[in-house]
């Protein structure tokens, strides 16, 4: 008849059934068990400027063309697309074909 096993019990790794005695006798071989440690802030940015790249007094300047009659706005990646990629959502907003 077989046991009942408990799968709850802590599992034996190979470190647990070795003898404390070998793992002395290894342990100067081994790599540090020291963890590398990086020092990066995302907070700390290094902002460097180009020579000759000072645009602060420089303005930008575009020209807004109005959506056309054969063309919608996509209610998911709002871009404006033709009316041939249209589709529609399960809430009946307009969803281009990318999106769809």
């Amino acid at each position: 008849m077989a046991t009942a096993s408990d799968y709850d019990a802590r599992r034996a790794s190979d470190v647990d059934t070795q003898e404390p005695s070998a793992l002395r006798e290894i342990a100067p071989a081994l790599p540090g068990s020291s963890t590398a440690i990086v020092d990066d802030d995302p907070n700390d940015m290094h902002f460097f400027e180009l020579p000759g790249a000072d645009l602060s007094g420089e303005e930008l300047s575009v020209t807004v063309i109005p959506q056309r009659a054969d063309e919608f706005t996509c209610s998911s990646c709002f871009l404006v697309q033709h009316r041939s990629r249209l589709r529609r959502s399960s809430l009946g907003l307009p969803i281009c074909a990318d999106c769809a």
